[in-house]
């Protein structure tokens, strides 16, 4: 019995999957074109192209292959960990602690994703997950007016974004401390829409935009040496 790749030209069109969205996010995370990691999992660029964008149901032998050559784990990569907080790898022999620029920090921040945003409430810290847009200078989120994340504006707050990678035992943080303010100006709100990539996790009916000034913008990444780490910019 052989353990030959199917032919993607014969197989049905369907939905992509959970496995080739993340494959294809960890392909594009490391730099990597398909013809690359093709190679390297012993593969076709076909076949791959075809599990990244289709239903595929690959056997294992490929599973692992594939994980070997976008350096991660096959957990990883059908979503087992999904459930787990970041951070149960082990730490690496040699990790390297760098410094990031705050021009490195924004290209980290991108234009859009999850980060914490630090309040005050009541004289009590709390801290909340937003999913933010960057508009040119400012870093701005949708909450509700009676919601925790609108306790920021007036305050200066801080803003955390970061990014773990459990397969090398690496990964970046970012913090961003500014004042933040309600956006009243329906301009401004319109170019906060026009850039935001999603609409907030929870739901419906938080349409009320508060953006940070930064004011200092500081972050470090640890890297493992001799590993692929991924490149630096972010989509």
């Amino acid at each position: 019995m052989t353990n030959k790749e199917p032919d993607p030209r014969s197989a049905p069109v369907r939905t992509r999957s959970d496995l080739g969205r993340r494959a294809a996010l960890r392909r594009q995370q490391l730099g990597l074109t398909r013809e690359e990691v093709a190679a390297r999992a012993a593969a076709s660029p076909g076949f791959l192209q075809y599990v990244e964008e289709s239903a595929a149901e690959p056997g294992i032998g490929f599973m692992l292959r594939l994980a070997s050559a976008l350096d991660t784990t096959v957990a990883e990569l059908v979503g087992g960990t999904m459930e787990l907080p970041a951070g149960f790898g082990k730490a690496a022999a040699h990790p390297e602690v760098l410094v990031l620029s705050p021009a490195e920090c924004r290209e980290q921040l991108s234009t859009h994703g999850v980060g914490r945003i630090a309040v005050t409430i009541d004289d009590v810290p709390a801290v909340f997950p937003v999913n933010y847009t960057v508009a040119d200078e400012l870093i701005a989120y949708r909450t509700a007016p009676e919601a925790g994340p609108a306790a920021a504006a007036g305050q200066e707050v801080a803003l955390e974004v970061d990014h773990i990678d459990d397969a090398f035992s690496q990964g970046w943080s970012v913090l961003v401390v500014g004042r933040a303010h309600v956006v009243t100006n329906s301009y401004e709100s319109r170019r906060l829409e026009e850039h935001a990539h999603t609409g907030p996790w929870v739901g419906d009916g938080r349409h009320q935009w508060i953006a940070v000034h930064p004011r200092r913008i500081t972050g470090r990444r640890i890297r493992v040496m001799g590993s692929h780490a991924p490149s630096t910019t972010t989509s």
